[in-house]
């Protein structure tokens, strides 16, 4: 990029027409040079007739070139990702977050409020990756016992890290799905999973980004997406009582399917199919 002046509005210019050449989401120029200028929201938009500074310049271009061409999110690129209003480590071994999880979290905090007023909920969160959910939940419910699993040591290294920067008590374990906690002989309150959903079959129709940055074992399940809700709730069963809550993210198609493993093993449940903001099947949600 070669341009006599480097206003801000110039350079975010440049890299927003750029990012739309090359069939790319044009925030992510706002959100990298925000990132690379290391200011507040305020400041960066009251500064968009300074110039960028050379060293700060340079390693933007070389980010958006990168993101372009190789699809690479910008959360790598930046080491972090926001959740909740937080900051999280992420990388390669770890899902990045998505929005729809964040009314996923609101969800279950509405719903503990709600049923265990009185109580201290033990809350599981079910393929932790990241650990954005246990974390959140328990920075958000300081009265909950929450725990963490997740099948890959990878992401509890990142999980346990950034437990530790938001100093959250979370209690993690590694192993698949519900096993720790049978393990254990927890007895299960609320359980929260945002698991692997996308059928392998849709992988061809997915974005580079997604694709070749996430990783599979967050992303694809056997059985049509559904093999991991099987699992989970196969394991549910084997806890010595129902939990009082369990919430699932979902696939927008899996509503239904979802909702019949749960009556199929839980006949007298009635599981809920709640929409995310898009209007999309996001959640299903069973209240003992």
């Amino acid at each position: 990029m070669s341009m006599e002046a480097n206003k801000q509005h110039e350079v975010l210019r440049w890299a927003s027409l750029f990012l739309e050449e090359n069939d790319r989401e044009q925030h992510v120029a706002v959100i990298l040079l925000k990132h690379y200028l290391q200011v507040s929201t305020a400041k960066f938009y009251m500064n968009m007739q300074e110039p960028v500074p050379e060293e700060v310049l340079s390693r933007y271009v070389a980010a958006i070139k990168e993101h372009a061409t190789t699809g690479v999110p910008a959360q790598h690129l930046m080491g972090y990702a926001s959740f909740y209003g937080r900051e999280y480590k992420v990388n390669e071994h770890v899902l990045i977050p998505r929005p729809e999880t964040e009314e996923l979290v609101q969800q279950v905090i509405i719903s503990v409020n709600d049923h265990n007023v009185d109580k201290t909920p033990t809350i599981v969160d079910i393929g932790t990756g990241s650990g954005i959910i246990a974390i959140t939940l328990a920075l958000e419910l300081p009265n909950a016992i929450v725990y963490a699993t997740d099948i890959s040591e990878q992401a509890l290294t990142v999980a346990k890290e950034n437990a530790a920067y938001h100093q959250a008590a979370v209690k993690f374990a590694n192993g698949d799905f519900l096993e720790p906690m049978l393990q254990r002989n927890v007895q299960v309150d609320v359980i929260v999973s945002n698991p692997p959903y996308i059928a392998i079959s849709e992988a061809p129709f997915m974005t580079d980004t997604v694709k070749h940055f996430d990783p599979e074992l967050a992303l694809f399940a056997d059985r049509n997406g559904l093999a991991a809700y099987e699992k989970i709730i196969s394991q549910m069963v084997q806890l010595p009582e129902m939990p009082r809550l369990t919430v699932f993210e979902i696939g927008y198609q899996q509503g239904k399917p979802v909702s019949d493993l749960i009556k199929s093993v839980y006949p007298d449940s009635h599981p809920q199919v709640l929409q995310d903001m898009n209007g999309k099947d996001r959640m299903v949600i069973v209240k003992k």
